[in-house]
C-alpha cells in the first residue's frame, strides 16, 4: 500500500446500528433504557449478595463478580454510543478506540473465565457434594478470579499494542456502534497476517478450551443427576444448572458466532446488530435470568429493595 494512502488522521468514525437521522431518537432511548436496566439490576444483585449472609457462599460469590464484569461490560460501550447519538457526533479518538478494546477484550474475557469457574463449582456442588466446602474454599475462590482478571488483562494489552503497529487507509469508518478488533483489523492497510493468527490462537486458547471445560463439567453432572433415585432430586439439580446454562449459551454462542463470521463476510452493519448480543442483551438478562429462577436470590433482593425504602 502506498505512503500516501496512509491516513495521518487521530479519530475514526462509529457509523452504529444506522445511519437513518428519523431512527437516532429511538436508538438513543432504546439503549438509555438497556443500560439503566443493566446497572441497575446488576449493582443490586451486588448489593443483595453483600449485606445477605446467607448468599456468602462460592456461587454467590462468582455470581457477584459476573455482575460486576457485566456493569463494567456495558458502561465501556454504551455510554460513548449514547453520546455520539445525543451530540450527533461519530468520531472517536484513535487512543480512545484502543482503550475501548483493551476494555471490552478484558470484560469478555473476565466474563469468560467466571462463567468456567461458576460450571466447575455447580460440578463439586452436584458430583462431590461432600468435598464442596473442602474443594471450593474461599482462598480458590478469589485465586481463581484474580487468575482470570491477570489472564484477561494479558491478553487484552497483547491485541491492543499489536493493533499499534497497524496503519490505517483515509477512508476510516467503521461499521459498528463500538471499537471492536476484529472490525478494526479490517480497515486497517497494513498487513494484518500476524494479527489473525493470534486472534484466532487466542481464541481457541481463552475461548473453545474453557468452553470444553464447561461442556465436560455439564456432562458428569448429567450422568450423576441421572443417577438420582427421586424426580424432585433430580429438579432441583438442573434448576441449579439452568440459570448458568441460559447464560453460557447466550455469551458464546453469539460471541463465538460474530468472531467466526467476521473472518470471511464483509465489513457490514450485520455482524454490529449481532454483536448486540453478547455485549448489549446478555448483561441486561444475566440479573433477570440468576435471579428470577432462584429464591434465595429473589428473597435478598425482596431484603435489600425494603431496606432501601426504609432508610428514606
Amino acid at each position: 500500500m502506498a505512503t500516501g494512502n496512509r491516513s495521518d488522521r487521530t479519530e475514526f468514525l462509529l457509523l452504529g446500528l444506522s445511519q437513518d437521522p428519523d431512527l437516532q431518537p429511538l436508538l438513543f432511548g432504546i439503549f438509555l433504557t438497556i443500560y439503566l436496566i443493566t446497572a441497575a439490576g446488576n449493582l443490586l444483585i451486588i448489593l443483595a449478595i453483600i449485606f445477605d449472609s446467607h448468599l456468602h457462599t462460592p456461587m454467590y460469590f462468582f455470581l457477584s463478580n459476573l455482575s460486576f464484569t457485566d456493569l463494567c461490560f456495558g458502561t465501556t460501550i454504551i455510554p460513548k454510543m449514547l453520546a455520539n447519538i445525543q451530540i450527533q457526533d461519530k468520531s472517536i479518538s484513535y487512543i480512545g478506540c484502543l482503550i475501548q478494546v483493551c476494555f471490552v477484550l478484558t470484560f469478555a474475557g473476565l466474563e469468560n473465565g467466571i462463567l468456567v469457574m461458576m460450571a466447575y463449582d455447580r460440578f463439586v456442588a452436584i458430583c462431590h457434594p461432600l468435598r464442596y466446602m473442602a474443594i471450593m474454599n474461599s482462598k480458590l475462590c478469589a485465586l481463581s478470579v484474580v487468575l482470570s482478571f491477570g489472564i484477561s488483562v494479558l491478553d487484552a494489552l497483547l491485541h491492543t499494542l499489536m493493533a499499534l503497529r497497524l496503519l490505517f487507509c483515509a477512508d476510516i469508518q467503521i461499521p459498528h456502534y463500538f471499537c471492536e478488533l476484529a472490525q478494526l483489523l479490517k480497515i486497517a492497510c497494513s498487513d494484518i497476517l500476524i494479527n489473525n493468527i493470534l486472534v484466532y490462537v487466542v481464541t481457541s486458547l481463552l475461548g473453545v478450551i474453557p468452553l470444553c471445560g464447561i461442556i465436560f463439567s455439564y456432562t458428569q453432572i448429567v450422568c450423576s443427576v441421572i443417577k438420582i433415585p427421586s424426580a424432585s432430586g433430580k429438579y432441583k439439580a438442573f434448576s441449579i444448572c439452568g440459570s448458568h446454562l441460559i447464560v453460557v449459551c447466550l455469551f458464546y454462542g453469539t460471541g463465538f458466532g460474530v468472531y467466526l463470521s467476521s473472518s470471511g463476510s464483509p465489513s457490514t452493519q450485520k455482524s454490529a446488530i449481532t454483536s448486540i448480543m453478547y455485549t448489549v442483551v446478555t448483561p441486561m438478562m444475566n440479573p433477570f435470568i440468576y435471579s428470577l429462577r432462584n429464591k434465595d436470590m429473589m428473597e435478598a433482593l425482596r431484603k435489600l429493595i425494603w431496606r432501601i425504602l426504609s432508610f428514606h
